[in-house]
């Protein structure tokens, strides 16, 4: 995982669909399946459940754990902190939520308890606190490092130059700083090589995209459409966005692409991220046991080279920077 020893796997599963989709029973089975596929990298976040359930996926991991055969020590488990945890949403209570040292204390700590265990591998900061200063916030996690709540710190929906303060403050502090981020990053939008992933390569740390498949549009959403499952296989921003005829047609070049090669959309789509720089793996949040084999199929994918140049045509990048917004 970026410039640490620790070895993950190239795919992340993400466990946000466990308990508002999918049942304890199914998301123990999901994780079995993933673990016995050697997939050892398991994401969540404290606020996951969502609403007033919020908390219940750790909840489901943590029980998962509880169930033994050596479940916990062969995961690497990374959950989130920032997220409003009020148990009330009508009354939201101060300092319940964002990075400051006491809710930073008080979420790992409930972290801990519902996923049953004594140590979080991976513990990142979910969203920009613009308000706490980065020198508290490392204050708090070093405290956490040495009482041995958290092994290392990583950021999610970080900009570059939040990476860059991020790290600097921490060398300056003598802190070890960020070793992940986890960003949007799918072959549909590629902004993130804008900015965040060269500042991730510059700092050591690992690039964790999430929504590999933007919201199922990449996973063969008009093939499903005129099969009758698109609602069901695309989330709503991505079902609006096929209302726009550019959209369609790229999707379409996409999809006739693919087939054109015998692979499937989603895997191929899956497959592309791991060849991208910088890169630890796309995190894939199955719903269901077979959502998760199709996308251990993408890991022993190998794209030819006219795939990836073709890829590029359809959904071109940024470009290197400063050139691609200097001029």
């Amino acid at each position: 995982l970026g410039r640490t020893g620790l070895k993950v796997s190239r795919l992340v599963l993400g466990t946000m669909n466990f308990g508002p989709q999918t049942n304890e029973a199914d998301s123990h089975t999901i994780m079995d399946a993933a673990l016995d596929a050697g997939v050892n990298f398991f994401d969540t976040a404290n606020v996951y459940g969502w609403g007033e359930n919020k908390g219940r996926t750790e909840e489901i991991v943590g029980s998962w754990f509880a169930k033994g055969g050596g479940r916990r020590d062969r995961t690497v488990l990374a959950t989130k902190v920032y997220g409003n945890m009020s148990a009330d949403a009508d009354h939201v209570w101060p300092n319940d939520d964002k990075l400051s040292a006491l809710n930073i204390r008080r979420a790992v700590d409930a972290s801990l308890k519902r996923l049953g265990t004594d140590h979080i591998d991976l513990y990142q900061f979910h969203h920009v606190d613009r308000s706490t200063p980065w020198d508290e916030i490392w204050q708090a996690m070093d405290v956490l490092v040495q009482q041995g709540k958290i092994l290392y710190a990583g950021s999610s929906n970080h900009a570059g130059w939040h990476i860059a303060r991020a790290n600097e403050t921490a060398a300056r502090r003598g802190s070890y700083g960020l070793v992940s981020e986890q960003c949007l990053y799918n072959l549909a939008e590629r902004r993130a090589e804008m900015e965040v992933i060269p500042a991730a390569e510059g700092y050591g740390l690992g690039v964790i995209p999430w929504s590999p498949l933007h919201g199922g549009l990449l996973g063969g959403a008009l093939r499903k459409e005129r099969e009758g499952g698109g609602t069901r296989s695309t989330s709503g921003r991505s079902a609006d966005a096929l209302a726009d005829p550019a959209v369609r047609t790229k999707i379409q070049a996409y999809e006739d692409l693919v087939a054109k090669h015998g692979l499937e959309p989603g895997e191929v789509a899956l497959a592309w991220l791991l060849t991208r720089p910088g890169v630890t793996g796309p995190i894939v949040g199955p719903r269901t046991a077979d959502q998760l084999a199709s996308a251990l199929r993408a890991v022993e994918l190998t794209l030819p080279t006219e795939l990836l140049g073709s890829l590029d045509e359809i959904f071109p990048g940024p470009g290197p920077t400063p050139e691609a917004f200097a001029w």
